[in-house]
């Protein structure tokens, strides 16, 4: 029989295997480990996307990730719903293959919209392939003055595109930046080693990820959150096998990692994360009821327009946004409650932004806190 859990238990596990309070099997020490575990990480911001590890990552800096960065020990590609995500360097290619190129899908539309033919597409695919050939890596800059100097119109949004639709044909990816410079590599050359699973494996494999960096969930989640078909996702759980198990949450099936139901299933009222916007945390999930209040969705994602807020989160739920301003010498942030927060909560916001700081290697200033 399931294990039937409620909505607040269900959240302490899913919080679990967000890797955000312990986790009985996992012990990530890198990047590596934590990409690994996830399979597939927001960063299409990439500020973000460095907290996204170092929130998980305690003993690490800033400094350490991206370290581990240029270690090749991930890297960041459109795999998904035409969105930048950290992904284990092996599996971009398959990853690519299997769900990024249903982006693809609405690229000739785009490229109509932007006055780009199939062919400028193309050429522009072997003009950067050629500039990038050697191991090497160019910036951004660079990258869009090679397609210039080839003939090819980057004016007007014709650049950003060109460079995505490079990267999930699977030629190139995103390199670490270089200073604040975003910049691109051959896929070939920075994963020379791919691994080439049949489709049923991958869908498996990427089922069995999702399920243990997210559960509980469901078959539709998997589906968003990868852009398959509900069709496929089901197959993926199918064929992830024994790995999952079904629970009931407030009496509706969802799937967890086997090893999930031996972790701590009771909310832990201390707990006090500052997170940022663009996390697993609240972008792995279409329905995100568990984590926060429908009333404060706007405050997360002002006008809907995709851009989500940093968060404060209490016990795993959403209690405030913060907004951090990064200076040479220091690192400015302001707090937004969204819930009244009393005095012993304002103080372990204050903890938790310290560590952020810490993380960047610079003090902290807080302007406000309600």
């Amino acid at each position: 029989m399931p294990v039937d859990l409620t909505g607040r238990e269900a959240l302490a596990l899913r919080m679990t295997s967000l890797l955000l309070r312990p986790h009985p099997t996992a012990r990530p020490g890198g990047v590596a480990d934590v990409v690994g575990w996830f399979g597939a990480m927001q960063a299409q911001d990439l500020a973000s996307g460095m907290w996204s590890l170092g929130a998980r990552l305690p003993a690490l800096s800033h400094a350490d990730v991206h370290a581990g960065l240029e270690r090749r020990e991930a890297l960041r590609t459109w795999p998904m719903r035409g969105t930048v995500h950290l992904v284990p360097p092996r599996d971009a290619r398959w990853m690519l293959e299997l769900t990024g190129v249903r982006s693809l899908a609405s690229a000739a539309t785009r490229r109509t919209q932007l006055g780009l033919t199939e062919t400028d597409a193309d050429r522009a695919v072997d003009v950067l392939g050629a500039a990038l050939a050697g191991g090497g890596r160019l910036t951004r800059a660079r990258c869009l003055a090679a397609l210039a100097a080839a003939g090819i119109d980057t004016g007007d949004q014709r650049g950003y595109h060109l460079l995505w639709y490079a990267s999930v044909r699977g030629v190139t990816c995103l390199a670490p930046n270089v200073g604040t410079e975003q910049t691109f590599a051959l896929l070939d050359e920075w994963a020379p080693d791919p691994h080439r699973p049949e489709r049923d494996e991958s869908l498996a494999t990427l089922a069995r990820r999702y399920v243990r960096g997210h559960g509980p969930v469901t078959a539709r989640e998997f589906a968003g959150w990868t852009g398959l078909t509900l069709t496929d996702a089901r197959r993926g759980f199918a064929a992830a096998g024994d790995a999952l198990t079904v629970v009931r949450v407030d009496g509706e099936e969802a799937l967890v990692d086997a090893a999930l139901l031996d972790a701590p299933r009771e909310p832990v009222d201390d707990d006090l994360l500052v997170l940022p916007g663009f996390d697993e945390y609240l972008l792995g999930f279409k329905n995100r009821s568990l984590m926060l209040d429908p009333a404060h969705a706007d405050a997360i994602v002002p006008g809907r327009n995709g851009v989500f807020q940093a968060t404060i989160v209490r016990d795993g739920r959403v209690v405030g946004t913060w907004k951090r301003t990064v200076g040479k010498t220091r690192v400015t942030v302001t707090v937004h409650p969204l819930v009244p927060l009393d005095e012993g909560t304002r103080a372990r916001v204050e903890v938790a932004l310290s560590r952020y700081a810490g993380f960047l290697g610079l003090p902290l200033r807080i302007e406000r806190v309600g």
